[in-house]
């Protein structure tokens, strides 16, 4: 049956387990494709061009924005990021689901631009400890860098009431079914199957 694809958003403090969690949905669910954002960052070891982000310049970042070919775009700590609107809005008529791992501020630029297609989920932190060792023990980020996420950690969570849905990443696993769940139960709403009222129509006119 035909329906338009839902965008799933997740966001949640760096390091609560936002990423690990979307790359195993993507993996699982074969109906979902991630959104490679653009980003003006450095590459992190092991990442790679075109399928982790496009990595570019600021120039060539603040040409494309204001060119308006961002979906969404947002400024986090001193590095822009930002999604390209085209390949979305193909994959959403085509009725594929995309999925976007981003912040507060991108999940709020998506519900502006596309409300009745976002699907939203914050995902918390079992404890500030836990928060900051696994952000210590992925080894991405100087020491620097992680008292600057802890401090925006705050920030970032005074966000949750925003999200149709939040998680609490107790367990990797459970997480990961919950964000399934989620998915499962949105692709059932009416208002997005767009070919239901051609199917219940045939199926009256059997009865």
């Amino acid at each position: 049956m035909d329906r338009r694809g839902l965008m799933l958003v997740l966001s949640s403090p760096s390091g609560a387990g936002k990423t690990t969690i979307a790359r195993r949905v993507l993996t699982e669910d074969a109906g979902i494709a991630a959104s490679i954002s653009h980003t003006t960052r450095a590459r992190r070891p092991g990442e790679v061009d075109g399928k982790d982000y496009h990595f570019v310049d600021k120039k060539t970042f603040t040409q494309m924005r204001d060119e308006r070919a961002f979906l969404e775009w947002a400024l986090v700590f001193d590095n822009f990021y930002g999604t390209t609107r085209a390949p979305v809005d193909e994959a959403l008529a085509q009725g594929r689901d995309v999925l976007f791992d981003v912040d507060w501020q991108g999940a709020e630029s998506l519900r502006k631009e596309a409300a009745t297609d976002v699907v939203s989920v914050f995902v918390l932190p079992p404890t500030a400890m836990a928060l900051e060792e696994r952000l210590k023990t992925r080894a991405q980020d100087s020491d620097d860098v992680v008292v600057r996420r802890m401090a925006g950690a705050s920030n970032e969570i005074q966000h949750w009431t925003e999200y149709d849905d939040v998680l609490v990443n107790f367990d990797l696993d459970q997480s990961v079914a919950a964000v399934h769940a989620v998915l499962a139960a949105e692709r059932l709403k009416r208002t997005r199957l767009t070919g239901l009222d051609g199917f219940v129509q045939g199926l009256l006119t059997e009865l």
